[in-house]
């Protein structure tokens, strides 16, 4: 059983082609990935809105694409497509994934895998950051 963390993209990002972990700029990012590395995962993935499902050290070009914007069918779509390729990496029923993403990122996720945490459901960005900075500090 592997311990796998999945990150939603965000809209602020560098303005040319780097590695997915450093294309996002935002606050909200940095504290995912730095929290998500502190759990020590087996693996970290990026849920991009464009690209689907990333590693963390591939190469992309910037973007400006979110699934806060799709429709329900658009978003269904999009996450057959990370599910399957999520499919060839992870094993659905028995891994433990946690998930440091929206609502528009997981829903048709989550009912397709077994193991799923949401730490940061329910919080404002406020209070996700708070959270968030609190876990990496006594790490």
């Amino acid at each position: 059983m592997l311990k796998i963390v999945l990150i939603s993209c965000v809209s602020q990002k560098l303005d040319h082609p780097a590695k997915a972990k450093d294309l996002y700029t935002s606050t909200l990012f940095r504290y995912n990935y730095r929290y998500a590395e502190s759990l020590n995962p087996d693996k970290i993935f990026i849920l991009s809105a464009k690209y689907g499902l990333l590693s963390p050290d591939d190469g992309i070009e910037p973007y400006n694409e979110t699934l806060n914007t799709k429709s329900r069918n658009e978003i269904r779509k999009w996450a057959e497509k990370v599910l399957s390729d999520l499919k060839g990496k992870t094993d659905l029923k028995k891994d433990v994934f946690i998930f440091l993403a929206g609502k528009n990122y997981r829903m048709f996720l989550v009912k397709e895998i077994k193991n799923y945490e949401i730490p940061l459901k329910g919080l404002t960005i406020g209070r996700q950051l708070s959270f968030l900075k609190n876990a990496i500090t006594k790490k």
